[in-house]
């Protein structure tokens, strides 16, 4: 019976799947997203622009009536706040995901940007705890690959480990779900390479 490690050497992970760039550093497989485009990273500071300039004009409106507070120096306070919350909401949908499988250790630690920039959460789960990897048709058509897990608490969850396959690269995409279905001990994968 062929070992994990001769099952890698057969069945080489590729660099890039979907949105995720794939290596080996040691005995660990790392899988990071790939930056999203520029245009949707400038939409945040777009956002935050536009609210700092519907506070100076509230602020001028303000001055300008001796203190009173005018219905157009309210409504620009409150499109700045509207602005700075879809921001936010830009920002956190932006966040990358990263992944590290420890084969040594046996566990797979998955990270994702929080709700505020640089604010990373982790989370880290033994291969005992995988049920199951799974792929994912999204619209478009386009797959994801996605692992779910079962935590102390009993409640299943799901991580999202790759998204944006594309069909042409359908054949790496079962080769990493085989690899990862082999290092998790899932039955019904066939041995990688064998």
């Amino acid at each position: 019976m062929a070992s994990f490690e001769d099952a890698l050497l057969d069945n080489r992970v590729p660099p890039l799947l979907g949105d995720v760039r794939l290596r080996f550093d040691g005995s660990r497989l790392v899988g990071e997203s790939l930056p999203p485009p520029w245009d949707r990273r400038l939409l945040p500071g777009l956002c935050v622009g536009v609210a700092l300039g519907c506070t100076v004009g509230a602020v001028v409106l303000v001055g300008l009536e001796g203190g009173t507070l005018p219905a157009a120096a309210l409504a620009l306070a409150v499109v700045a706040a509207v602005l700075v919350g879809v921001a936010l909401r830009l920002e956190s949908a932006l966040g990358r995901r990263r992944f590290v499988l420890h084969f040594r250790s046996e566990s797979l630690r998955v990270e994702r940007l929080g709700w505020t920039p640089g604010a990373t959460r982790a989370v880290l789960v033994p291969f005992d705890a995988v049920k199951a990897v799974h792929t994912v048709e999204r619209p478009g058509p386009r797959y994801a690959l996605v692992v779910e897990y079962e935590l102390e608490d009993a409640q299943r969850r799901r991580a999202l480990l790759v998204e944006g396959v594309r069909p042409a690269e359908g054949e790496a995409l079962h080769r990493v779900w085989r690899m990862l279905s082999n290092a998790f001990g899932l039955r019904g994968a066939g041995l990688a390479g064998g």
